[in-house]
């Protein structure tokens, strides 16, 4: 009777990890970028935002938290607080301090906003 215990298949998953890492690609699920990049509090809220529809990426709809995000994809996020749209540059390692969490992604609504400022008068 074989069974495979625990530890095997945590091994094998490693495995599996390291050979995505070293193979170049560099996607990874969603949910887990949204809690790394300090967007929601835990992964299980980033899942339900996702199943709730609040989430897409590159404009398709993220209907689970296992849609990989990788690096150049765009995220748009409905929050209670607003619309992020956030350019994913890194798919981060940890949680990390917020700092860190901000090396993830650039706010690609914020440099719209700062384009489209419009240049002061001199009151003339």
């Amino acid at each position: 009777m074989a069974t495979s215990s625990r530890g095997d298949r945590r091994k094998a998953e490693g495995a599996l990890a390291q050979d995505v890492e070293s193979s170049g690609a560099r996607s990874q699920r969603v949910d887990r970028w949204l809690f790394f990049a300090r967007i929601t509090k835990s992964r299980t809220l980033a899942q339900k935002l996702c199943e709730a529809g609040h989430v897409r990426i590159n404009r398709a709809k993220a209907k689970s938290g296992a849609k990989p995000v990788s690096i150049g994809d765009v995220l748009t996020i409905s929050l209670s607080s607003g619309v992020r749209v956030l350019r994913v540059t890194d798919p981060g390692e940890r949680r990390g301090p917020t700092r860190e969490a901000r090396m993830l992604y650039e706010d690609v609504l914020a440099q719209g906003e700062s384009e489209m400022a419009l240049p002061e008068s001199d009151g003339e």
